[in-house]
């Protein structure tokens, strides 16, 4: 599912704008245009930005779940060196950018928000990567990829009742599925295996989060 360049272009001016670079506390290796106002973000994004949508800008951070899998990946890149990559609910692209840089032979980042499109391929070149393709909501199809890194995506009922079987069915047809998770309620506690726990700070820089890597087994 191919982004169109004309809103893709848009909206990159409106980022560059309206972010700052930073490096996320846990993956130094990888620089992210955040915000350090997500409200003023958001209200900007409806006064210039062309409309602001109905889900605050989830991609201008950096969150627990997603640099708990980049700092895997990066840390064990036999995990995807050589392997088609899906990147579910990338957000600000970071477990994308860190699949590249781990070896990844190319990445497919899945986000609903067109914002986060936009954020993903500023993301990948100010890092020098390529090889990322940008779609929206695969949750219905069955992609073709050997990896599926899903970081935060179990945010509430209705989010975890698509991604779930998703993931399931990805594991059934042979795929790796990682999911990086800070604790929320949503995830199972059956049926997933711990592969890493890291302590990172939330999105907002407070609270530090206990985040665990799970596996499907």
């Amino acid at each position: 599912m191919p982004v169109p360049d004309q809103p893709t272009r848009i909206t990159s001016d409106f980022l560059r704008a309206h972010t700052r670079l930073a490096r996320p506390t846990l993956v130094p290796e990888v620089q992210l245009h955040v915000a350090d106002d997500v409200v003023a973000l958001w209200e900007a994004m409806e006064t210039e930005g062309g409309g602001a949508g109905q889900d605050p800008p989830f991609w201008a951070a950096a969150w627990p779940g997603g640099q708990a899998l980049a700092r895997h990946v990066l840390d064990h890149p036999v995990l995807v060196a050589g392997r088609r990559v899906l990147d579910l609910g990338a957000g600000s692209g970071l477990v994308a950018v860190a699949a590249l840089l781990a070896g990844a032979a190319s990445v497919l980042a899945s986000d609903v928000d067109p914002y986060s499109h936009a954020a993903v391929a500023l993301n990948a070149e100010v890092n020098g990567v390529s090889g990322i393709e940008i779609a929206g909501d695969v949750l219905d199809e069955e992609p073709a990829v050997d990896v599926v890194l899903a970081g935060d995506v179990c945010y509430d009922r209705e989010m975890t009742a698509r991604v779930l079987p998703f993931l399931g069915a990805a594991w059934l047809r042979g795929a790796t599925v990682l999911l990086g998770d800070p604790g929320r309620a949503y995830v199972p506690k059956e049926g997933l295996l711990a592969q890493a726990e890291y302590d990172v700070p939330d999105a907002d820089g407070g609270q530090v989060r206990r985040t665990t890597v799970w596996r499907l087994p």
